[in-house]
């Protein structure tokens, strides 16, 4: 047994200059992954978010487009302010072609503000149906992916 305080057995020296910079770099390696895992969660709520927005604005036009029934191929027009708004108070008397394409122009304008510096485009194409078979209503929603610039669209497919 050593009884001299000054002097420390071989085998315990602490850790040396080396093992800390494994121990730093190791570390360093472990942060770098987190911090790109905390990115690609980033990108993918933002994918997320923009895909739930094309859903909502497709089957808010299907909803419209419900609604007016006897539209037919009106909502594959141009969109256009012909100032019919529901209510009682300052209801406006409207066509159904009239209704469509007010309706389209408030959807092009939601689909704008929710994308906006015209990165999505926003198309509706119409299929007249037999006899005894609906009409087919395509809502096509394209836009472009902000962070990662790719091209992403949404299709609804509506019969009615």
């Amino acid at each position: 047994m050593n009884l001299d305080p000054q002097r420390r057995p071989a085998t315990s020296r602490g850790f040396t200059l080396i093992e800390l910079l494994v121990a730093l770099v190791v570390l360093s390696v472990g942060m770098l992954g987190i911090a790109k895992l905390f990115v690609v969660t980033l990108q993918g709520n933002a994918s997320a978010t923009s895909r739930l927005y094309a859903v909502n604005l497709a089957t808010d036009l299907a909803d419209r487009i419900r609604a007016n029934r006897t539209a037919g191929n009106a909502y594959a027009g141009a969109g256009a302010n012909n100032n019919c708004v529901g209510g009682v108070v300052g209801a406006v008397t409207c066509t159904p072609v009239q209704m469509a394409a007010n309706d389209l122009l408030l959807w092009q304008q939601q689909v704008a503000t929710t994308w906006p510096g015209g990165n999505a485009l926003a198309t509706v194409a119409f299929a007249a149906g037999l006899p005894n078979t609906p009409n087919t209503y395509t809502i096509t929603i394209n836009w472009q992916e902000t962070g990662t610039g790719q091209q992403l669209s949404y299709v609804l497919n509506v019969q009615i």
